[in-house]
């Protein structure tokens, strides 16, 4: 049986996107400190595909909501949040090992304004972060990527090389923000955290070069993703794309046509932020 999570996802990423609106492009004005969607329990961000089902806020299931003395608002709808849970499959014989696999699962969860008798909680603050203002906590990301590639600042277009691991970007005056120029800067460092020597992702690594292929623009969505949670984290808006017709219709097509698209990039995008912040997941 299919795993209808899949399915659910992408129907709630294409609905905004039928809105004219781009999920992982949105300004990341927050109810809370992080710039995230929230656990309220943990106070903890959500991550992956989640950062772009939940709008910013803090959330809690209906038994927390409860357990804690409050009760939903009639009338509200919950939204969903996903995770893998790892499955076993068993051996058809003994010989066979048994084997383990991810299984994608959700909860539903509702937000504070969406409840009664619960109070909005400030997130654990990030001793690092917590008394930097916007733009130094760019640099303060930057600066946590070990081993980057190279950064030039020449010329009037903004790319990543992988032949020679360098990042070229225009001279920071040249763009029409400070913002605009950390995420553009994100964007391109996401791209390099595929080379070989990195994750060694294979929308990057097996990428032809064509901007028309699906392996380029599979690798560009990652590259977006990314630098939408480098933008949150930072708590910059970010704002170097054009909600265009065509870029919106364009997308909308190929998830409809590959239902695992959004949270498999997520996720690898979620890789990609890890990395540039330093953290590292084994396995």
């Amino acid at each position: 049986m299919a795993n209808k999570v899949y399915e659910y996802v992408t129907e709630r990423i294409l609905a905004e996107l039928d809105k004219g609106i781009i999920p992982w492009r949105r300004p990341w004005k927050s109810l809370t400190a992080s710039g995230f969607p929230t656990s309220w329990v943990s106070r903890k961000p959500y991550r992956g595909v989640n950062l772009f089902l939940l709008a910013p806020g803090e959330y809690l299931t209906f038994k927390q909501i409860q357990e804690h003395g409050g009760k939903v608002k009639k009338g509200e709808k919950s939204h969903i949040v996903v995770f893998y849970k790892m499955m076993e499959k068993e051996a058809e014989n003994e010989e066979d090992e048994v084997k383990r696999f991810p299984y994608l699962r959700y909860y539903n969860v509702f937000e504070v304004d969406q409840c009664e008798g619960i109070e909005r909680r400030s997130p654990q603050p990030e001793e690092e972060l917590k008394e930097l203002p916007p733009i130094k906590r760019a640099e303060f990301i930057i600066r946590k990527y070990e081993n980057p590639p190279k950064i030039k600042h020449a010329g009037g277009s903004a790319y990543y090389a992988p032949m020679r691991d360098e990042i070229v970007l225009p001279k920071k005056n040249s763009f029409l923000s400070k913002e605009e120029y950390y995420s553009t800067l994100f964007h391109e460092l996401a791209h390099s955290t595929g080379h070989q020597t990195r994750l060694s992702r294979d929308t990057l690594v097996k990428n032809t070069g064509s901007m028309r292929s699906d392996t380029y623009a599979k690798e560009e969505l990652v590259a977006e993703m990314t630098a939408a949670m480098l933008c949150g984290k930072a708590m910059i808006e970010q704002a170097t794309l054009e909600n265009s017709v065509a870029y919106i219709a364009s997308w909308r097509k190929r998830l409809s046509e590959d239902k695992k698209l959004i949270v498999t990039t997520a996720s690898k995008a979620q890789k990609a932020a890890d990395y540039i912040q330093g953290v590292r997941w084994d396995g």
